[in-house]
């Protein structure tokens, strides 16, 4: 066998590889879609989040709430967000309730608290402004977890644009995915 042969013979070996490798990566992306996941192009409609009022003890909530929800409706794409009050769904809520659950606690001492679960609950509502159709209205949970400090209460007020995050994005899936 010549050098030319060799090569061939090489070559052929590394074709059917290639292609399985090329078809294996492709195939992870099968279920993934471009764009929105309603069926409805992308900023067609348009979103205005308002301030939800804070009815829960801890202060100064409402503002990452909506700055968290516009961001992620940015984001998103599937909406435009409107700030003039001219648009197509408006989502409006309330913070109703804000707790620390605790969730591990330090070894050889059940009573002391390593980690807690933030959890701030608000009930959101998503209005058509021109029907006034209800698209959706639910209680949502935004979590995420803080170690115990010495200043607990600094901690929180630190965790809390990511509970808000965390909340948005659970807001805007409920938007985007609905079936209105």
């Amino acid at each position: 066998m010549n050098r030319v042969e060799s090569q061939e013979r090489w070559m052929r070996s590394l074709v059917a590889p290639t292609i399985a490798a090329v078809a294996l990566l492709f195939s992870g992306c099968a279920g993934y879609q471009v764009g929105p996941t309603n069926g409805m192009t992308a900023g067609s409609r348009s979103v205005e989040v308002l301030l939800f009022p804070n009815h829960t003890l801890e202060p100064r909530l409402s503002e990452p709430v909506a700055q968290a929800l516009r961001k992620r409706v940015q984001q998103d794409g599937t909406f435009k967000l409107a700030t003039d009050g001219a648009a197509d769904v408006v989502i409006t809520g309330e913070l109703t309730q804000f707790e620390r659950v605790p969730l591990s606690f330090k070894p050889n001492d059940i009573v002391t608290t390593r980690d807690y679960d933030i959890k701030l609950t608000a009930h959101v509502r998503a209005v058509e402004r021109g029907s006034g159709k209800v698209l959706f209205e639910r209680d949502v949970i935004g979590r995420s977890t803080v170690q115990n400090t010495a200043d607990l209460s600094s901690a929180e007020r630190q965790i809390a644009p990511l509970v808000a995050e965390d909340l948005a994005r659970k807001v805007t899936g409920y938007l985007v995915d609905g079936s209105w």
